[in-house]
């Protein structure tokens, strides 16, 4: 039995909120690069131009690449062979308090969320995923997920019988409902399968996946390629202002489901797709 230690794992989520709010992800710059590249509408281009100046501005200075640094979502791979010395939700939060404030982050998360909605001033509590997977080692996966992006997300529930094609069009109507206000080009995760719930988080998984990675089913990957291919035909752009680059990337993930139901989850994040990684 392996075992680390509260500090550790609070030293390493201060580290991350840090860094993955003030420098964008190497496949993030590589996908804007190439979008930069291949667009050929003027204002598109222009404000992919402005994008990467702003990256490289937000990495030198060491501040936020955007204003809205987000609410911390954590997904934490356990080893059944590791035993962690302390409460690990509170290193967790710990380190997210720490991360916020020494990184002068943005505090952006309230107590309750309808009636007294209480800025908690440290940007805790944090969303916390946990798997349990074999080994000793603690993977870490921490991704700062602004609200801009986050409220046009969508799910649905749709029938077995609506097929490859349906989930199509529910993909392109949620790209298309969210416009310029998911601040575009957009990376999108997509989750097929599983239940009401589950799908959501397949969504979220497969939206922080490497930008330029590809699912192991030939099918699904040819998928992946063919919805991106349709979703830059919108001609939404970047930052709305139209163009060929509306998203970056789009992966999807995948689980087994009930035979009656085809869960669907889109998720969207804005052009920076903050997230770090560590394994202790």
């Amino acid at each position: 039995m392996r075992e680390i230690k509260y500090e550790e794992i609070v030293n390493a989520i201060k580290d991350m909120c840090i860094s993955a709010n003030n420098v964008l992800p190497n496949d993030i710059s590589e996908v804007i690069e190439e979008a930069y590249q291949n667009e050929d509408f003027k204002l598109g281009k222009e404000t992919l131009e402005i994008l990467k100046e702003n990256a490289k501005i937000a990495q030198k200075e060491k501040s936020p690449i955007c204003q809205d640094t987000g609410m911390a979502c954590v997904f934490v791979e356990i080893g059944q062979d590791v035993h962690v010395i302390g409460d690990l939700n509170e290193a967790i939060n710990e380190g997210v308090r720490q991360g916020y404030e020494e990184g002068y982050l943005r505090k952006s998360v309230v107590n309750d969320p309808m009636f007294d909605r209480i800025n908690t001033k440290d940007n805790t509590p944090a969303i916390i995923h946990y798997e349990i997977v074999s080994g000793d080692k603690l993977k870490i996966t921490l991704a700062p997920k602004g609200f801009g992006s986050e409220n046009m997300c969508q799910v649905k529930m749709l029938k077995p019988s609506d097929g490859v094609e349906g989930v199509k069009d529910f993909v392109l109507k949620v790209v298309n409902d969210a416009g310029a206000n998911a601040c575009p080009p957009m990376v999108i995760g997509v989750g097929i399968g599983g239940s009401f719930d589950y799908v959501t988080y397949l969504s979220k998984k497969a939206m922080l996946r490497n930008a330029k990675s590809h699912h192991p089913d030939k099918r699904y990957a040819l998928l992946e390629d063919e919805i991106l291919e349709k979703i830059n035909q919108t001609g939404i752009g970047p930052a709305g202002y139209g163009g060929r680059t509306t998203a970056l990337s789009l992966n999807i993930e995948t689980y087994p489901t009930h035979i009656a139901g085809m869960p669907v989850a889109v998720s969207i994040c804005c052009h920076v797709a903050r997230h770090k990684e560590v394994i202790l």
